[in-house]
């Protein structure tokens, strides 16, 4: 195996302690980010009189040459087992190519700083394309939310059914929630943003290298502070991956939500058929499939951030090799949910929704109770007893199985002599539903107002 640091050693390492050792499997991702450090790097060491120009230049353009080879596929990463992870390989591969000067690019920086900054830097792309495909899943939302002011749906607490409410309301809860996905991961890139180059293993290095020069140059907003932190921060992984949970348990419970209205029981929906699975032995079946497996990867993606918490648990300062345990987990964790963002945006753009059985299903269930109540309290009665009036309504409608709008007049005013012949309007679910215009609630008038803010946020890519 070719390593950074043999000199120290008199025998070769033990075949299985390399296999185990080794991280080029799974860093070899970094390839981007290495280079690029690397040719920022190369660029201050040069402008800071630190190595020669000649030898910087050539580092530079065998650096750029071997990011083409990677994109094109004419170089390939080594599978033999040769190198120990990226940051060996990219190094070994550079000093083949131009020979001594490549033995120069290592120069006041150690594996220590570099893994730090290729995280950093892959961290900070994967966040901005979270931050995408959040976006384009707000925008989806927002369309349904335009589409379905008025598509009368039942409202559950407790999976009953509650009040009557509309699919741009229901839909509205989720906008909310994957807005404030879309905040963190702008808020975990603030903190993310400081550059670990140059810190070197922990202590800095006795060479002068311009951290604010190299900073710069990869888009920090600065260095970061104590070189010893730099190399041993993983916070802002935590951070991301603890967003990313949120963010799928969001996408884990909307998933929740189209099984069930997937049911015969509900026909709320139908699952497009290209979202949608069959059965090996029953003809007749269309599985969920997309969306169960976005409610079961929630726990994977969970998992992961457990287990970098629970690595970084009791590890003292500074670096130690138990923190490349930080990669695998992650890389598996960003992929899962930026697929499953992608698969819940295009799932839900090609699901139709069957308006009439929503709009039936609303009107079962006594979702109007509450509003019976609030008609008694605008004739006078204190809705404490109005509460209690309705309650006693709803038993006598059980019993004669019927619903509360389907009683007489006469019946009703049996139980409360303030019932006049408008309570028929005010029992409608149109009306259950349009009176209700506080901010928040799913009136029209306070949904399209709603609905118009939210449009200007993804217009001005504004929180």
């Amino acid at each position: 195996m070719r390593t950074l640091w043999g000199g120290r050693f008199t025998k070769e390492t033990d075949a299985l302690v390399q296999a185990f050792n080794a991280s080029l499997p799974f860093d070899c991702r970094l390839w981007k980010q290495d280079i690029r450090g690397s040719i920022a790097h190369a660029d201050m060491l040069t402008k800071n009189g630190i190595i020669t120009e000649a030898d910087g230049k050539a580092i530079k353009e065998g650096l750029e040459k071997i990011a083409a080879d990677l994109e094109s596929g004419a170089l390939r990463f080594d599978e033999s087992g040769a190198y120990e992870d990226i940051h060996s390989f990219i190094e070994g591969i550079l000093t083949e190519r131009i020979g001594e000067a490549g033995k120069r690019l290592h120069t006041g920086r150690s594996r220590n700083d570099q893994v730090a900054l290729d995280m950093k830097l892959y961290i900070r792309d994967e966040l901005e394309d979270t931050e995408r495909r959040i976006t384009a899943l707000l925008e989806e939302l927002l369309r349904m939310m335009e589409q379905h002011t008025e598509t009368i749906m039942p409202g559950f607490t407790h999976l009953q059914k509650a009040q009557p409410t509309t699919l741009a309301h229901h839909m509205g809860a989720y906008f909310e929630m994957f807005l404030r996905d879309r905040d963190r991961m702008r808020d975990c890139r603030k903190r993310l943003n400081q550059s670990p180059l140059g810190a070197g293993a922990f202590a800095g290095t006795t060479y002068p290298l311009d951290r604010e020069e190299t900073a710069r140059a990869l888009s920090f907003d600065a260095p970061t502070r104590n070189s010893m932190d730099s190399v041993s921060d993983r916070d802002y992984l935590i951070e991301y991956l603890s967003a990313l949970s949120l963010t799928q348990m969001h996408l884990s419970r909307l998933s929740e939500e189209i099984i069930i209205w997937n049911t015969d029981e509900y026909r709320f929906v139908e699952i497009d058929d290209s979202y949608s699975t069959g059965s090996s032995i029953m003809p007749q079946k269309k599985n969920p499939d997309i969306a169960e497996l976005i409610r079961g990867k929630t726990g994977r993606v969970y998992g992961h951030l457990m287990g970098l918490l629970t690595t970084m648990k009791a590890l003292p300062l500074a670096y130690n090799k138990d923190m490349q345990e930080d990669k695998e987990g992650a890389f598996d964790a960003i992929d899962t949910v930026n697929n499953s963002l992608c698969l819940m945006e295009g799932m839900l753009h090609a699901m139709k929704f069957r308006t009439d059985r929503m709009e039936k299903s609303a009107g079962g269930g006594f979702t109007n109770a509450t509003d019976a109540a609030d008609y008694l309290v605008g004739k006078g009665v204190p809705f404490r007893d109005a509460h209690g009036i309705i309650g006693q309504l709803v038993l006598h409608c059980i019993s004669e199985q019927k619903a509360l709008e389907e009683l007489s007049l006469s019946e009703l005013q049996r139980f409360c002599p303030k019932f006049e012949a408008d309570v028929y309007d005010a029992l409608s679910m149109g009306a259950c539903v349009d009176r209700r215009n506080t901010i928040g609630a799913p009136g029209t008038k306070a949904m399209k107002q709603e609905i118009a803010a939210c449009k200007r946020l993804l217009e001005r890519n504004e929180i």
